[in-house]
């Protein structure tokens, strides 16, 4: 790159004429790369902004509020925003916080990130970064000792004689 202040009338011709005799290409990549940053965010699923409040923005539901806190069918959790399988049914039991809880994660579905507070522990869909909820260990509340505290609006059922749907990348 050459400094503005060391540019003289000649330098500044040669990179005018560079760009007009350039221009449809320089316009193609720009749109193009303008055009893949839309498919990408168009790869997963639309949420409503409640929905995206919650699993873009990390925030909370109220609790008892959600549809899937008293909720008990045989099926797939899986992430509302990319179809990833997170907890099957047999792992939910009611923890009595008002939101669903789960005492088991489907392998390699959910990444555990300390708060910053250091009090708790978030979790997200390891597929999208989708936040979930959060993980609380040691109350004592099954024998696995966990509860996966998990906002119903970040997951969706799918009911046990049904196929899961393709799974959504960005």
């Amino acid at each position: 790159a050459i400094p503005v202040s060391n540019m003289n009338l000649a330098g500044a011709k040669k990179i005018k004429r560079y760009i007009a005799k350039n221009y449809m290409t320089i316009k193609y990549k720009i749109n193009k790369l303008e055009v893949i940053k839309d498919q990408s965010d168009m790869n997963y699923n639309k949420l409503t902004s409640e929905q995206e409040r919650v699993i873009i923005h990390k925030a909370t539901e109220a609790p008892f509020t959600g549809e899937y806190d008293d909720f008990y069918e045989d099926g797939t959790f899986i992430c509302r925003r990319c179809n990833a399988p997170l907890f099957t049914s047999k792992s939910k039991f009611n923890a009595g916080c008002g939101w669903p809880s789960f005492d088991e994660t489907l392998p390699n579905a959910v990444r555990r990130i300390p708060d910053p507070d250091g009090m708790r522990t978030e979790i997200e869909c390891n597929n999208c970064g989708g936040h979930l909820g959060h993980e609380f260990l040691d109350e004592g509340l099954t024998d696995k000792n966990t509860r996966e505290c998990v906002n119903s609006l970040s997951i969706c059922f799918v009911p046990k004689d049904k196929g899961l749907p393709r799974i959504r990348n960005e």
